[in-house]
C-alpha cells in the first residue's frame, strides 16, 4: 500500500492511563464483547474479527508521558474509515474528544507524528483529514478536535 492520505481518529474512550491500545486491539480481533446485538458490550467483531488492530499508530498516555505506539504496519491496508483505508494511514488518539478537551502534550505529540508522517509520504496537509469528513454520521476524531488547527500545525513543521 502507498498512502495518500492521513485519517485521524479518537477512541471516543476515556484514557484511563492504563493500556487502552491492548483493549482496543482486543475489541478489534473479537477477544472481548458480546456477539448478540441484543446484549450490553455487543461487539460486531466477535463473529467477524479482524487479524490485528484497525489502526496504524495510536497516541496515548503510558504512565506519565504520550507514547506513539504501532498497530498495523504502514504497508499494510488499515481498517478505519469504510471505502477508504486502501491508501491512507490511520493515526488513533486514545481519549474521548466529543466531552473532553485534547490535552495539550498528547496533541503536539500527534502533531509529531502526523508531521513525520507526511514529509515521509509525500503527503499535503489537506490530505490530513477526520474520520466525519469522509463520514458525516461521526464526530470522530471529536467535536473539541480541531482538524483546521491541527493541519495548520502540522504544515507550520513540514519541510517540502
Amino acid at each position: 500500500m502507498i498512502p495518500h492520505r492521513i485519517m485521524i481518529h479518537h477512541s471516543l474512550t476515556v484514557d484511563s492511563q492504563t493500556v487502552s491500545t491492548s483493549a482496543i486491539r482486543r475489541w478489534h480481533t473479537g477477544q472481548i464483547g458480546q456477539s448478540n446485538p441484543n446484549l450490553p458490550n455487543y461487539n460486531y467483531y466477535v463473529l467477524h474479527p479482524m487479524k490485528e488492530i484497525g489502526y496504524h499508530t495510536l497516541v496515548e498516555l503510558v504512565n506519565d508521558y504520550y507514547e506513539i505506539i504501532m498497530g498495523r504496519m504502514f504497508d499494510e491496508q488499515g481498517a478505519h474509515v469504510r471505502a477508504h483505508n486502501q491508501d491512507s494511514l490511520s493515526v488513533c488518539c486514545i481519549g474521548d474528544f466529543d466531552n473532553n478537551e485534547v490535552p495539550p502534550e498528547q496533541w503536539n505529540k500527534a502533531v509529531q507524528l502526523v508531521t513525520s508522517l507526511c514529509h515521509q509520504f509525500m503527503i499535503p496537509t489537506d490530505r490530513v483529514k477526520g474520520h466525519n469528513e469522509y463520514d458525516p454520521s461521526k464526530t470522530c476524531p471529536g467535536m473539541n478536535f480541531n482538524m483546521d488547527g491541527f493541519r495548520l500545525q502540522v504544515g507550520q513543521g513540514l519541510k517540502f
